[in-house]
């Protein structure tokens, strides 16, 4: 019968798709799908030459009560063989199914777009001629610090000043008991009128004696008198003479007294030596003081000096170069200051160096150095700790990048230099003094060569990569660069 032909061989042993629609093997992306899934392949024998139709397999899927029934001029079917060839017809078309797709999803990859090369900032190597800061901590302190201390015992009475004020030279800070000194004085006086009474006694006992001599002389030559009584009159007059030396030099001893007594009267009141800022007074009203006790410190800070340490390898630098550190550059008289202080502001007055220490110390290692600074209004005090600045040199055709785009891995400095292809180049450097947000290349780059700006954390070597040049920060600190 017509009806039953058989439609087609299941024979798929050598089921092949062109390559040409697909992009790709069906028969490879068959083999990776089954790879993928791990699906066994039935036994050829088991299909190769079994009369096994869509028909039949039509047959198979239909329910029990709707199967058509069997013609038996076909023969007998093999229920075996019938199953595994449906089976394998399902797997057949899931592979052809994934091959499809597969190829599919490589030829829309294989359409997209070669990717664009990531843009990335670089900036050009500069040479120029750049001066050379050196930094150092500094400790200010006042130009003059007079300590104030009694200069005789006493109670402590008062106190004339405010702390921390300006105060002028003699103006009075304390007051001393003064009684027992105005006592001391009045002695003294008491003894130069005494001495002075001991003079007047003296001289009249002299006028008497002269006298004698005078009368007793004419009368000894006419030896009217003995010669004794002469001589005796003679000793008598050169004794009141020597006792009104003696009464007069009393006079001079209590005269003194009587100064000493004064100049300690005057001790109970303690003025400033010097014109500055007093500080907080050490002594309360009241209190017993002394020559050794320290009542309070008054501080010149207008100038104001600070203290800084000049390592021996800057110090040696300084002095092979010709300069010294109480001289400055290029000629100029003395060696320019700048003072940064605590909260990063600039102070606005420049200073110089006015003297550096005649020895090393042998336990630092570092040479002493005073600068001098002007302080009106006297903002800076005694004991800030601030940075001195300065320039010490110049370097000339110096190379310069940022900071930032150099990279350090353990003690090596390396930057990522773009070639005339734009393709990274990882390279090694040596690096000299930072100046500002820069650094000073000594060895491994050449002017105007490009280096990236970020440094080689987000490039890689053999990078191509679109560059975008920008502009070099500043040089110099702003905070800094007019420093004359």
């Amino acid at each position: 019968m017509r009806h039953r032909e058989v439609v087609s061989q299941a024979d798929f042993s050598g089921l092949k798709v062109s390559n040409q629609s697909l992009g790709a093997s069906i028969g490879e992306q068959a083999r990776i799908s089954l790879s993928k899934f791990k699906v066994q392949e039935p036994a050829p024998d088991l299909i190769r030459g079994s009369k096994f139709t869509l028909r039949d397999a039509a047959h198979d899927a239909a329910p029990q009560g709707e199967r058509p029934k069997e013609n038996p001029e076909l023969g007998t079917r093999n229920p075996e063989r019938r199953s595994t060839a449906v089976k394998y017809l399902g797997f057949v078309a899931h592979v052809l199914l994934s091959a499809i797709v597969l190829a599919s999803l490589g030829c829309a990859k294989s359409a997209q777009p070669q990717a664009r090369p990531p843009d990335v900032a670089v900036v050009k190597v500069e040479q120029k001629d750049v001066p050379i800061w050196r930094e150092w901590i500094g400790t200010l302190d006042g130009l003059v610090n007079a300590q104030i201390k009694p200069q005789v015992t006493g109670y402590l009475l008062r106190q004339n000043y405010t702390d921390g004020a300006f105060v002028k030279k003699g103006q009075l800070l304390f007051e001393i008991d003064p009684r027992t000194f105005q006592a001391a004085v009045d002695q003294a006086k008491g003894q130069l009128a005494n001495a002075e009474g001991q003079v007047a006694q003296a001289q009249a006992n002299e006028v008497k004696t002269q006298q004698d001599v005078t009368r007793y002389t004419p009368l000894a030559k006419e030896q009217a008198i003995a010669q004794q009584d002469l001589d005796n009159a003679i000793q008598a007059n050169a004794a009141a003479k020597a006792q009104v030396e003696a009464a007069k030099a009393q006079v001079e001893a209590a005269k003194a007294q009587v100064a000493s007594a004064r100049l300690n009267l005057g001790f109970t009141k303690v003025v400033s030596l010097i014109d500055g800022i007093a500080a907080i007074a050490q002594a309360q009203i009241g209190d017993l003081v002394s020559t050794s006790s320290l009542l309070t410190m008054v501080s010149t800070v207008d100038p104001i000096k600070v203290y800084f340490p000049v390592s021996e390898r800057e110090y040696l630098e300084w002095m092979k170069g010709g300069s010294d550190p109480t001289k400055g550059i290029a000629g100029e008289p003395q060696l320019t200051l700048q003072l940064i202080l605590a909260d990063g502001s600039v102070y606005p007055h420049r200073g110089h160096v006015s003297f550096a220490d005649r020895q090393v110390d042998v336990k630092t290692g570092t040479l002493r150095v005073q600068g001098l600074f002007t302080n009106p209004g006297n903002i800076l005090r005694p004991g800030l700790y601030a940075r001195v600045r300065s320039i010490t040199s110049v370097k000339r055709g110096a190379l310069l990048i940022p900071q930032k785009a150099v990279s350090e891995l353990q003690g090596s400095y390396q930057v990522a230099v773009l070639g005339s292809d734009n393709k990274i180049q990882i390279r090694s450097v040596i690096v000299g003094e930072r100046v500002g947000t820069d650094w000073i290349i000594d060895q491994g780059l050449k002017p105007g060569e490009r280096v990236a700006a970020e440094g080689i954390q987000k490039v890689r070597a053999g990078m191509l990569v679109n560059a975008k040049l920008i502009t070099a920060t500043a040089q110099i600190d702003p905070k800094t660069k007019n420093l004359p």
